[in-house]
């Protein structure tokens, strides 16, 4: 993670320390790009207070967007999105019992006026909640958006230079 003395834009939630496996693929996006950011474990249901308290006080400590990670009933998210006026994004989290699917229906059917911008399930959906936010951070911040177009050239140079032969 970025140096501890810059405050963090982002703020990476999970439910569990094991979904860390999965969550740690939206740190190091951020990382990549050099967003500072914080990741921690708060459950919506196992500690309630916490997940209010982080999700009030996420703006004031100059939070930009949150991530939330969860898996099962997935409310964190929700949760969070219900709490303050920061872009959420939710990570549903891959599932013994269905998958993941359970997750993500939790975390997409917010109710009218509680948006929460879900992703994928499991690493991908990890990998692009780092990627939505630094675009989310770059409508105003043009140095993080070359940094954008510098990863989408990257990328197109790979696949470019793809042989199969």
């Amino acid at each position: 993670m970025p140096a501890a003395s810059s405050a963090p834009l982002v703020g990476i939630m999970m439910g569990s320390k094991s979904d860390w496996e999965t969550m740690k693929h939206a740190s190091d996006v951020l990382t990549q790009f050099g967003v500072p950011h914080e990741s921690r474990v708060i459950s919506a249901h196992r500690t309630p207070e916490l997940a209010s308290e982080y999700a009030r006080s996420a703006e004031s400590r100059g939070m930009e967007v949150v991530i939330a990670g969860a898996g099962g009933a997935a409310h964190l998210a929700g949760v969070v999105a219900a709490l303050t006026v920061l872009p959420v994004l939710g990570v549903p989290m891959q599932s013994k019992a269905l998958q993941g699917l359970d997750s993500l229906l939790s975390i997409v059917q917010m109710p009218g006026g509680i948006p929460v911008g879900t992703l994928a399930i499991g690493e991908a959906g990890a990998k692009n909640a780092g990627l939505l936010a630094i675009r989310i951070l770059a409508a105003n911040r043009p140095d993080l958006r070359q940094k954008l177009h510098a990863y989408h050239a990257e990328m197109a140079a790979k696949i470019a230079a793809e042989r199969l032969t």
